[in-house]
């Protein structure tokens, strides 16, 4: 509400969990609710059902395009509109991970319950060297 996290179904302990004092209120109302707790926990089992299937294509997706060059000797990666928060983002060339001279945001909320993140790689004007 306005931006603020106040309840949450916690589907790792299978019930509402409140983070304000409304939220605390409605938490533990409707996990007093049968009809609601069987409804939530059958939309969760659906929604695991649902990931399982498209998490291929979007959870464990490799980036191979999206990668821009902001200027010379730098290759900038943005990650728009994800969720979950947790995110890593590498970079590789060929079988080499590329770790150093790497930039990045904070991952930033949209406000929307997804994220995004930029991720900057300086790299080597000098072809074949890092």
């Amino acid at each position: 509400y306005n931006r603020e996290q106040f309840l949450m179904f916690d589907s790792d302990v299978g019930h509402f969990v409140g983070f304000t004092p409304l939220g605390e209120k409605n938490a533990k109302m409707w996990n007093s609710d049968p009809a609601i707790m069987e409804f939530v926990r059958a939309h969760v089992d659906r929604c695991r059902h649902n990931y399982e299937i498209v998490a291929s294509i979007t959870v464990e997706r490799r980036g191979e395009r999206g990668a821009e060059r902001p200027s010379p000797g730098r290759l900038l990666c943005s990650v728009m509109d994800f969720y979950p928060a947790a995110i890593q983002v590498r970079w590789f060339q060929g079988q080499q991970e590329l770790s150093e001279h790497v930039v990045a945001t904070n991952v930033v909320p949209n406000g929307d319950w997804t994220y995004q993140l930029l991720v900057l790689l300086g790299i080597s004007k000098n072809p074949g060297k890092m």
